[in-house]
């Protein structure tokens, strides 16, 4: 198969890297799903996928590297999420099907010719404190000469004069505040952004749910069972860390959402064995955490659910009502909780 026979490419879970030149020139290739799991895409990965009309990137990829998107001229869309903080040099050049570019205030770097080769009338930049970029000097400009002289900058409300003052933003003829909406003039708006999704675990099934109408949620599951090993006996935790996002074509992603699914024994013994199958009768039980706030849903009522930090300090303590318990805690996002319920331990990271 050449690349001009790929059409529809998606991107199993599995994957965490697209390396480099891994599709350049499928110039066939018209969309492409890229899972949460990745996050790196090589140098061209994408480059001449001249049909290529529409891309997500996952929130976990930090950096779009030179030549990324290169070339490809049928991209009338790309979202470029809040994880980024580098686009490398010529990693959008020629993408002559784009009329507006929105840069994600988490950008810290543009590189040289990132945006050249065609002309944009509207450019957002969400960037607060702005950088120097190359201004509308010949061949080592970030964006086409006419984008500097045509098209419109607009910017966060109270930054126009940082950008009138900052190398190469102030190269740009016509700049304003506000998010180039009807209001400022503009024919572009800043991208509607997904809502966060939801998680729920229910007869065996997953569900995950944005109220963003005709979003699709990326997820990354992996659990912490033992794949192979050497030994008589394995402990089984059976629990599954989940991360998920929600995407739109011309939306902004999603936060990433987090949360844990585990079993909990309803009798920690052994009912039987039948054919050589033990029978243990267990309850799934999910587990979300916000701002320190832990959500454990799916226990008996009355159950027990105790905080612990790692350093083995309570931090919080709850009972089950209604089959589901909140914890509040002093634990900050990123920190490990161990969540004791009933007499099962879960380590879950605050989010």
């Amino acid at each position: 198969m050449n690349g001009e026979e790929i059409k529809d490419l998606v991107i199993p879970n599995s994957v965490t890297n697209i390396g480099k030149c891994a599709f350049s020139g499928c110039r066939g290739l018209t969309s492409v799903t890229i899972p949460n799991s990745v996050t790196s895409i090589g140098e061209s990965a994408f480059s001449g996928c001249s049909d290529l009309s529409s891309v997500t990137i996952p929130n976990r990829v930090t950096s779009i590297e030179d030549y990324t998107f290169a070339k490809c001229s049928g991209l009338t869309s790309v979202t470029i999420p809040n994880s980024v903080t580098n686009i490398g040099n010529c990693a959008f050049i020629g993408c002559s099907g784009l009329t507006s570019v929105t840069i994600p205030n988490s950008v810290t770097s543009i590189g040289v010719r990132a945006f050249d080769g065609w002309d944009l009338p509207v450019v957002i930049s969400l960037i607060e404190n702005p950088f120097a970029i190359i201004g509308k000097v010949p061949y080592d400009r970030t964006f086409s000469q006419n984008t500097f002289y045509n098209a419109t900058l607009y910017v966060p409300t109270g930054t126009i004069d940082k950008y009138k003052a900052t190398d190469g933003w102030k190269d740009f003829v016509f700049i304003e505040e506000g998010s180039g909406g009807t209001e400022g003039g503009g024919g572009a708006t800043t991208p509607e952004k997904c809502e966060n999704p939801t998680i729920s675990y229910s007869n065996g099934k997953l569900s995950f749910t944005s109220a963003t109408e005709g979003a699709t949620c990326q997820y990354d599951i992996t659990d912490t069972d033992i794949k192979a090993g050497s030994g008589n006996e394995v402990q089984l935790t059976v629990t599954y860390n989940l991360s998920v996002y929600a995407t739109k074509v011309g939306c902004e992603n999603s936060e990433t959402v987090t949360a844990t699914l585990c079993w909990i024994d309803v009798d920690p013994k052994t009912e039987g064995i039948e054919n050589s199958i033990a029978n243990v009768r267990a309850n799934p039980v999910l587990i979300q955490s916000n701002g320190g706030v832990l959500n454990i849903s799916g226990i008996d009522d009355g159950t027990d659910v105790v905080v612990y930090s790692v350093s083995g300090q309570m931090v919080g303590t709850s009972k089950a009502n209604g089959n589901q318990a909140t914890v509040f805690t002093n634990i900050r996002k990123g920190e490990v909780a161990i969540v004791k319920i009933g007499d099962k331990s879960v380590k879950v990271v605050m989010q």
